[in-house]
């Protein structure tokens, strides 16, 4: 089978490696597009996309058009019997939407959680499931039918990190399948519509009038690849809620532990990380820094 895979993220390079270029040598896409190397992490480093840096470890031809459209002409000269998306983080446009049946991997239970942020979306939500879609992709940003889906449920531990790697595995066998059809696609319920809007630094924020039982599955949503902060800036690794009642905003330093007052509920800061600093357990944080 000729395919030509589309992606950026590391949900997408897991996708890939797991999925496509794991299974079967028959299955290795023939063609991998991704964005552009770009300034990344707190160095600004020039770096290629996670799906760059596995296709190349793969030995899979890649593209990176400041445009997908610009890549148009390299995709047909391939001929693929399948081309498959995975959290680009574009639009795709004409020719390609009507030119070939693209099949988009999400990380949802679509309609639930459209957009560029499901896995974090869902944990923040304090949703007891969530799970993966395979869809056709159309205009609409992830309003494609749907012809797979798998659900898994969210467990009290898990994190951004811990449930997008559960969520990748899901998606690669469930993209082998869909791709061996056939192929039979339900259109989305446009009523259960909710949208996963990216994370901006408001939503990093642990706001004290929030609950505690909000501001841990914050915490966990936004672990390890973004991070929670309190206000003053430290960093916030690992919470969970505490009996203690405190006033609302109240910071304590209490017997090695550090307690935040919500609304309702008190949080308690497990592991912090110093603005510029390096992570550390907060019985260490507390015996270098007043409060």
């Amino acid at each position: 089978m000729s395919s030509v895979y589309i992606g950026t993220s590391a949900f997408a390079a897991a996708v890939l490696g797991e999925g496509l270029a794991g299974a079967s040598p028959a299955l290795r896409p023939d063609l991998v597009l991704t964005r552009p190397a770009a300034a990344r992490g707190r160095g600004r480093r020039v770096s290629p996309t996670p799906v760059a840096e596995k296709a190349r470890e793969l030995g899979i031809a890649v593209l990176e058009p400041e445009r997908l459209e610009d890549a148009a002409d390299a995709i047909a000269a391939h001929e693929p019997d399948a081309v498959v998306l995975c959290a680009y983080g574009a639009m795709v446009r004409e020719p390609l939407l009507s030119r070939y049946e693209i099949l988009n991997v999400h990380p949802s239970l679509l309609p639930r959680w459209r957009g560029a942020a499901p896995v974090e979306r869902a944990i923040m939500a304090g949703d007891e499931v969530t799970g993966v879609a395979i869809m056709r992709l159309v205009a609409g940003l992830d309003a494609g039918p749907v012809c797979a889906v798998e659900a898994t449920a969210i467990e009290h531990h898990d994190d951004f990190a811990t449930l997008s790697a559960r969520l990748a595995t899901i998606a690669a066998r469930l993209l082998l399948e869909a791709l061996a059809g056939p192929r039979a696609y339900v259109e989305q319920d446009e009523r259960a519509v909710t949208y996963a809007e990216k994370i901006t630094a408001a939503d990093r924020l642990l706001d004290p009038t929030e609950p505690a039982v909000a501001l841990e599955r914050r915490v966990r949503a936004l672990h390890p690849h973004i991070g929670a902060r309190l206000a003053n800036g430290l960093g916030v690794e690992a919470a969970r809620p505490a009996a203690e009642p405190l006033a609302a905003g109240e910071l304590v330093a209490r017997e090695g532990r550090l307690l935040l007052g919500a609304t309702p509920g008190t949080l308690e800061l497990l592991r912090v990380k110093p603005p510029g600093g390096r992570a550390m357990d907060t019985d260490s944080y507390l015996r270098g820094h007043a409060i």
